[in-house]
Formats: C-alpha cells, structure tokens, sequence
C-alpha cells in the first residue's frame, strides 16, 4: 500500500494513476471526501486528512510501505512563512508518528540552498525536517512545470495577453510535465533506493515567448507577451488577487530565478519527454 497526498492535483494524481495502473494498492489521502469519489472509483482506498492535522495525517500513513508527500502553497495562510513552516512540521511529525519508512517527497530545483529563494526556502527546512526522523527519504527536485501557464491561461484567453515575470521573455529555461514527474515518483515508491537520495530531472528547455507562442497556438489567437519589470512584480499579483505577503515570497522566487542561482542538483538525474505543445493541448482541453 502506497500512501498519496495532493492527489487532487497534478503530480500527486499522475503518481497515483501509475500505481494503480500497474496493480498496486494506493490509499489516496485528501483533505475534502467530496473530491475523492473518482479515485474510489479507480479503485483507491480513500482517507482524509489534513496537512496541519499530525494525528490524521500519521493514521493515513501507517501501514504503508511508502508515502508521496508535498507542502502545497496555501494563499489562505495569514503569515506565509511561519504557517507554510509549520505545515511541514506537521508532515515531518505524521512520517515519523506513523512509522512509514520511505518517503518520496515533490521538492524543488533549488531546494539546497536555506534562503533567498522564495517560498522554496519552505522546501528545504522540509527536507531538513524529514531528515531527522529517520526516514528513508527520497527527494525529487524539478524545475519549473510546464503546467504553470494555468496562472495567466485567463489573462490569455480574455486579453491576448502573455505576462512574464522577468526582464526578458528569451532566457531558456528547463520545463517539466507533471505527468513525468508524476512516474518519477510511482518509480521511486515502488522501487525504492536502499539509501536516502536527491533526484534531479532533466527535460525540455523553452523560453517565455515560446511558451506563449505555443499557447497562443492552441488558443487559436496570437498572445503579446509583456515582461513585467521587477517594481511592478508584487503589484500585479495582487491585482489578480494575491496575497501580499504571498506576493512578496513569490517576488523572491522570480528574483532567485532571474539571478540564476537555481540550479540542478541531485545525487542522479532522470530525463523526462513530454513536450511543451502536448501538455498545452490537454490543459487548454481541460481547464475551463
């Protein structure tokens, strides 16, 4: 039995869909019942339980042979740091509560360094975290996902619109699908190293305006693409509603990003294929 949080979403859900297709038994741990009757269809064992509740969250991973964990980004928490830290707190109480013994945990590019990188700060004190209780840890850190368009799909669809959080819009950067990093995961859960390790993933690289000139391209409507200058960054945010603190710890991630100090890292690297243009065409299909 495998224990999977963030199903709901993309990496969780990829990872989640590959055990089950490969017959292994997969107990699919969500914060709202409501969303769970898809996976109890597919056959899934459905708990609940939250990421801020320690007792809950252990009683969902004991029994496991392994877990799948991540700390979401919740916009909702009034002080996005210390809230964000606690939550990983909870996680790394619940894996030690529980007794699981390997972890496979969605980190991030960057996740090495303690600070200066925005909300993966958060990622690193988890890591840090889980470290100490014992577990068998596998982190995987990837880079950018190729679904992130979803944050300004409105912007291009209503206005033709393509933002970029950046001085240049031409900087090739590394951009992976979720559904590969999904089956990186299935594949560490499954067929797990004796030793704790760091994953990196390899893949396409792509620039801002060819992302929006492969979106404008399955919208059907050319996008301009519109660097955003630093100042201007918290700003706009918040103009598309959020948070302000939220706002400012993502400032810190685009500014780590444009000083290029998040970098590969990994005790081995996997290479993930899906393309760009395939993703955009079953998200576009998708989201509504």
């Amino acid at each position: 039995m495998y224990a999977i949080t963030g199903v709901t979403g993309h990496v969780g859900g990829a990872a989640a869909r590959e055990l089950l297709a490969r017959g292994e038994a997969v107990r699919a741990v969500v914060r709202d019942e409501a969303k769970a009757g898809a996976w109890s269809q597919a056959g899934a064992e459905i708990t609940v339980a939250d990421f801020g509740d320690r007792a809950a969250l252990a009683e969902a991973f004991r029994g496991c042979r392994a877990a799948f964990v991540m700390l979401p980004t919740d916009p909702a928490l009034s002080d996005a740091d210390a809230d964000h830290r606690r939550l990983a707190d909870s996680i790394a109480g619940a894996v030690l509560d529980s007794g699981v013994p390997h972890v496979v945990m969605l980190s991030s590019i960057g996740a090495e360094l303690a600070d200066g990188t925005g909300p993966i700060r958060w990622l690193h004190h988890m890591e840090d975290q889980l470290r100490k209780t014992g577990v068998t840890l596998t982190a995987i850190r990837p880079p950018h996902f190729q679904e992130k368009v979803e944050t300004v799909l409105g912007a291009a669809r209503e206005l033709g619109v393509y933002p970029v959080f950046a001085d240049s819009a031409d900087v090739p950067t590394p951009m992976v699908a979720t559904r590969d990093v999904g089956a990186v995961v299935a594949e560490a859960l499954s067929a797990p190293s004796p030793a704790e390790e760091v994953i990196g993933l390899t893949c396409h690289h792509y620039t801002e305006r060819q992302v929006a000139e492969e979106l404008g391209a399955v919208l059907g409507r050319p996008l301009e693409v519109v660097t955003v200058p630093k100042p201007g960054w918290v700003g706009l945010m918040v103009q598309a509603g959020i948070p302000p603190q939220l706002a400012e710890e993502l400032t810190g991630l685009y500014d780590a990003e444009q000083r290029g100090i998040l970098q590969p890292s990994g005790d081995r690297h996997i290479t993930c294929t899906t393309e760009l243009s395939e993703t955009l065409r079953h998200l576009v299909k998708t989201v509504s």
